[in-house]
Order: structure tokens, then sequence, then C-alpha cells
């Protein structure tokens, strides 16, 4: 039988909670939206969860409904005895975690690979998805990601070469993911509104090309779409073989970093690599 909670702003005023912009905090209240979320990453129950930012345990409380164990991790401190209000009502499902999420071993945190879910705090959100991107290893510790972004960063992730939102994360996200937007969120869903709206990007690790070294890889990218508006002949120039690699690919040198797909990247990354 599952725990009759209280509606979440009650908690939020039991405990006298506020948002933290310093901490990129915006609280998602609506329960049904928060299960929905939820059950993006397909059935959770028995499954473990791994969620950064949980705040007063709005998605919280939406994963452990899904039947999932969860760890939970809150730098946050005025949120942590709303969360163990929460782990009480969940006895044996919740493990709170107060601490810095970049910090944070996630795969030891949970014991095993785990499904991510977590509304990200929007301060540290790009840093935790490329940090769990550029893992050395692969397959990763993590099952699945469903995560919130503002949307402008979701269309990053997610976007096709010739857009203006295709980048170094997006090169970086579909060279081992699949990635799609899930949901759009609008911003009078949260408490405080933020100034943007927000999305929902579901990635499903794959299996990476091999031979490709994913810190050649990050410096390709780095050099490309750092001067994104130059030909490859001018941002290319300072990266070692990368000139050369182009010419082996029938790649031209005049053409902008955005007009190559991922595949040309790795194909690229993988030449550099095998470079003496």
């Amino acid at each position: 039988m599952r725990p009759d909670l209280p509606p979440l702003r009650d908690v939020i005023a039991a405990h006298g909670l506020r948002a933290s912009k310093a901490l990129g905090q915006n609280f998602l209240l609506d329960e049904q939206l928060l299960d929905r979320i939820a059950a993006v990453p397909g059935p959770l129950a028995g499954e473990r969860a791994y969620e950064v930012g949980p705040g007063p345990g709005g998605l919280t409380r939406a994963l452990l409904r899904a039947g999932a164990q969860v760890t939970a991790v809150e730098r946050d401190e005025r949120c942590l005895p709303a969360l163990a209000e929460l782990a009480a009502a969940f006895p044996g499902k919740l493990r709170v975690i107060a601490d810095d999420a970049l910090k944070v071993d996630p795969l030891e945190a949970c014991g095993g690979p785990a499904h991510i879910v977590a509304n990200l705090p929007y301060n540290v959100g790009t840093a935790l998805l490329v940090g769990w991107l550029e893992s050395e290893t692969w397959a990763p510790w993590w099952k699945s990601a469903t995560l919130m972004f503002q949307a402008e960063v979701a269309e990053r992730i997610v976007a096709k070469p010739g857009s203006d939102a295709y980048g170094r994360l997006a090169v970086l996200a579909q060279w081992r993911c699949e990635a799609r937007i899930a949901m759009k969120v609008h911003r009078s869903a949260f408490t405080p509104p933020p100034k943007i709206m927000s999305a929902v990007v579901h990635l499903v690790p794959t299996v990476a090309p091999e031979g490709v070294d994913v810190k050649v890889l990050g410096k390709l990218t780095a050099a490309a779409f750092g001067q994104r508006r130059k030909m490859l002949r001018q941002s290319l120039k300072g990266l070692p073989g990368a000139l050369d690699a182009l010419a082996r690919l029938g790649i031209d040198e005049s053409r902008r970093a955005e007009t190559l797909t991922v595949e040309d990247f790795v194909a690229v990354a993988r030449l550099l690599g095998a470079a003496p």
C-alpha cells in the first residue's frame, strides 16, 4: 500500500523551504507531471534510480511510487528533513546522500547500475551530463538518463547537423547514446517559475564505435566548434593531423563544423587517435 503523503506545497511550507537561485533550484510540484517523468525510463519496479538535486522530494516520491530503489544526492541541508520524512514513509527504499553531486561516485552510491532520473539544478546540469558521457569506460554505469534541462540545452543535446543548436554537446551525446526529447515542460509548472521553458531529455547508452578515444574526440570538437563560423581549415589548423585526416576522408576543409555529421567527427577522431 502506498503511503498517504501530504501535498508538496504543504511539505515546502512546513519546512520553510524556498528555491535557492544560487543552487539553481526550481521546485516542480505537479504530481501527475512528476509521475509522467518517472515513467519515461520504463518500468522502474525493482530497479535502482539515481537522482540529483531532489529538493523537497517531488520527483523522489514519484520514483518511489514507481517502485524504484532510490539514491538521491542533495547538497542543500534545508531539504534534508523533508527527504528524511519521505525515507521514513518508504522504509528501506530511499537513501539520501548530503553532498555535492559533482563529488559523488554514482556507481558506488547506488551499489550497481541505475537509471538516472533528475530535475537537474540548472547551474550544474550540463557539467554532470558531460562528465557522465565522457567516461573512459563504456558501456557506462547508468542504464538510461531522464534529465530535465533548460529547453535550449535540451535542443543542443538532440540537435542535427546544420542547425544553430548543433555543437559539441550534440556530437558527444549522439556518439554514445540514443537521445530524444521526451516532453516539454512549461515554466508555469515550477515554483518559482523560471524565465525560460524546460524539457526532459531521455538518453539510452549505445555501443560506442571502437578505436575512438573520447579525449581525442573532445579536443577535435572543441577546436572545430570553438570557431564555428570559420572554415575547418582555419579552426582545425592548430590540431596536429586534423587537416590530413579530413583529406584522407574526403571531407572538404572549406566546410564549417556544423555541417559535419556525428559519424564524420568520429571518423576524424579515429584517424587522429591512430596517428603516431
